[in-house]
């Protein structure tokens, strides 16, 4: 049986996407804007983490199971009907979690990463291409190392990462359907 493709979800990723690439990018370009070194580092490790985090989320969300979401919300459990909604909702939210943030995590971070390995490479006179393989390298390292711990992580506590994810969206203020 073919499903058929949702247009209205398709152009609300492409926004979403778009949005949060302009404003990780602004907040990239400002805080380098005359950042030290330390500073610009810390905030290349932030995307890195982000990524990581949200791959997290996604592949823990794709390997729940609903049924002790259940028996937590029979018993009015702060967060649990927030997670039986993020599981119903997997594919999306994996899709934003996984694709969407993890994406534009390491595109950002692909672009700090060159901007202090040029600002190095300015300011102690050291050979571009070797500091820009250098930072580069790190980077992807810390990148696709943390995203494979975080599997294993996600897939082996699956339903305590769900809940969590589920409490915090329980702080959040509710947002009125249309």
């Amino acid at each position: 049986m073919k499903r058929k493709t949702n247009i209205k979800w398709i152009v609300e990723i492409v926004l979403i996407s778009l949005t949060m690439s302009v404003v990780f990018s602004f907040l990239s370009s400002e805080v380098l804007d005359g950042a030290g070194y330390i500073v610009a580092f810390v905030l290349l490790l932030a995307f890195v983490a982000l990524g990581v985090v949200f791959d997290i989320i996604g592949v823990a969300v794709t390997s729940a199971e609903e049924t002790p979401f259940h028996a937590m919300a029979s018993h009015k459990e702060r967060g649990a009907r927030e997670a039986l909604k993020l599981l119903r909702h997997a594919e999306r939210v994996s899709s934003i979690c996984n694709d969407v943030v993890g994406d534009i995590s390491g595109i950002i971070s692909g672009a700090t990463a060159a901007a202090i390995a040029a600002k190095l490479s300015a300011d102690f006179s050291l050979n571009s291409i070797v500091m820009s393989l250098l930072v580069t390298g790190v980077v992807s390292g810390l990148t696709i190392g943390g995203k494979a711990v975080g599997k294993s992580i996600a897939i082996n506590r699956d339903t305590g990462i769900v809940f969590l994810v589920g409490k915090i969206m329980a702080l959040l203020p509710k947002r009125k359907k249309k």
